[in-house]
């Protein structure tokens, strides 16, 4: 297969090139008059000839993938069908009926509804199977998730027909549904702490994004938020415009907020052009290893500018600029051509190259101790940078809280947690229980009273317990006693969200955040002292 790898390789370079100069790329001409660089004559060559046949669009696919993974870790390539997924993120909604449901016995379950979409509008309700489309039964061995987004997703205004089971009725239910613009929401929660603290959770950059934020925060502002806990824990970035637009609301006018460089790339600087709206609140941003991209470029300008106390762990340090490049098939490259830096000039990107395993960075903070000491990070006198304010700050790959939280070590210690995580045990668990007792939850009159008053109980653990045994989960008494705590919070957690909503959740998930109480400590005035000294450096 040597031989043919290498074939396709060249030729993908070659495509590549030819790309850059003329977008017309997979718009392949026949006759070799009319391709001069000969490239489908190579190809046809080896789909002719090769002793087993070739999948050419597979051979394509591969190859390219190659070429840019050899590049830095963050060039890629996309195949129709990723560039289709990824691109419905970053534009903050997609076309479809509005349900989020999970694939549970070989059926499809509605978990919930979309408020005021599609479905709701037509009469789905959460806990029903759906369970035909179009006429057809779509239960069975091979009901995937994928295969049900196909079935349901589809243009805006187009019409659907579902046939729906619903406990407690004996025949099904026929209903049309009008597929509409269903909201990915990237602030799924805003909320006042106490009289003056608010808390807002920013899950990713896309175009909503600012919107998004904006409103939130105004709403903070009407009940009287003077300071904003700014949570960008696993944040993996998005679209660094509405980045800059965030940072910009809490800065004065002219100031820098990133800049790139490249070796074929303009310098381009950003800075803010207005006074911002919440330029006098106080902010405590929170970040972690997942943080990364756009949420480090708020992190760092906020940071550099001396406007917020960054609590939490190192971030991730992805700070590479990727130019999105789309091909004639809806495929699409996405090259690196610039690096990031914050205002006081650090490289937000961390070191990548043939001797460090970029993939593994969590296994790698784990065995360094990074994840559990801020004294197992250490950096070089030539990387020291200060703030206007008389800050030391550091770069060298990612941002450095100025409080440091150690990770929970119960994510780190569990195995078990992790078995029913992700065998998906406590979610199939979590249905079934609030589909068995939905009309017993709805006597929570809200969110908050939910979160205030619901308990769960040992002997919902002992049922779950039971689910798990059945799927072949090994539960010994104690480990399951170490993670007791964390599994009914994590349970209700999710009962939260299904009866209620995302801020219901959060609210929920907090309550044992060792994170977030650290922050609300910085909020109160109990870590500034530790928040302006310096950290340590090591003379290398």
């Amino acid at each position: 297969m040597q031989p043919l790898y290498y074939a396709g390789t060249l030729i993908v370079g070659l495509l590549i090139g030819t790309f850059l100069a003329d977008r017309n790329l997979f718009q392949i001409k026949t006759g070799t008059e009319e391709n001069p660089n000969k490239l489908v004559s190579l190809i046809d060559f080896i789909e002719d000839n090769y002793v087993d046949s070739v999948d050419k669009r597979k051979l394509i696919d591969d190859a390219i993938g190659s070429i840019l993974k050899n590049l830095d870790p963050h060039s890629y390539y996309l195949t129709p069908e990723e560039l289709a997924k990824a691109t419905e993120e970053l534009d903050g909604g997609f076309e479809g009926i509005g349900v989020e449901f999970i694939i549970l016995r070989d059926s499809l379950m509605v978990v919930k509804t979309v408020e005021g979409g599609p479905s709701e509008k037509a009469g789905v309700m959460a806990g029903d199977r759906i369970v035909k489309v179009e006429g057809e039964s779509i239960s069975g061995e091979d009901l995937d998730g994928d295969k049900a987004q196909k079935l349901l997703k589809g243009k805006r205004g187009s019409k659907v027909n579902i046939s729906v089971f619903r406990p407690g009725n004996k025949e099904t239910v026929d209903l049309t549904i009008t597929r509409g613009n269903i909201p990915l929401e990237s602030v799924p929660a805003a909320f006042m702490v106490d009289d003056s603290t608010g808390y807002v959770k920013v899950e990713r950059f896309a175009r909503t994004t600012y919107e998004e934020f904006m409103n939130a925060m105004n709403e903070l502002d009407k009940q009287g938020c003077k300071k904003v806990i700014l949570d960008l824990r696993g944040n993996g970035g998005g679209l660094m415009d509405q980045a800059t637009g965030m940072v910009e609301e809490f800065l004065t006018e002219d100031k820098l907020i990133v800049y790139t460089t490249g070796a074929h790339s303009d310098r381009e600087v950003i800075t803010s052009s207005k006074e911002g709206d919440f330029k006098d609140k106080e902010i405590i941003v929170l970040i972690d290893q997942g943080s990364a991209s756009a949420s480090e470029i708020v992190a760092g300008a906020l940071q550099d500018w001396d406007r917020s106390i960054t609590v939490g762990r190192r971030s991730f340090g992805k700070g590479l600029v990727q130019r999105e490049i789309e091909l004639a098939d809806n495929s699409a490259l996405r090259l690196t051509i610039a690096r990031y830096h914050t205002p006081t000039g650090r490289c937000i990107q961390k070191p990548y190259g043939d001797s460090i395993d970029y993939s593994d960075d969590f296994h790698e903070r784990i065995v360094s101790g990074e994840l559990l000491s801020a004294d197992s990070v250490s950096f070089p006198d030539s990387l020291k940078y200060t703030t206007p304010g008389g800050r030391i700050v550091y770069g060298g790959g990612g941002i450095m809280p100025d409080v440091f939280v150690p990770i929970d070590t119960t994510y780190l210690s569990s195995g078990l947690l992790a078995d029913l995580a992700y065998a998906g045990i406590i979610r199939q668990f979590t249905f079934d229980y609030t589909d068995a007792h939905r009309r017993d939850l709805k006597k929570y009159k809200d969110g908050d009273v939910f979160v205030k008053e619901f308990i769960v109980t040992d002997a919902m653990i002992s049922q779950l317990v039971k689910v798990a045994e059945k799927e072949k989960i090994e539960v010994k008494p104690a480990a399951l006693k170490k993670i007791n705590a964390e599994l009914k919070m994590r349970i209700k957690a999710q009962i939260a969200r299904s009866m209620f909503d995302d801020t219901t959740m959060y609210k929920v998930l907090l309550t044992r955040d060792n994170d977030y109480k650290k922050a609300l400590e910085v909020a109160a005035g109990e870590e500034k002292k530790v928040a302006e000294t310096p950290k340590k450096a090591s003379k290398k």
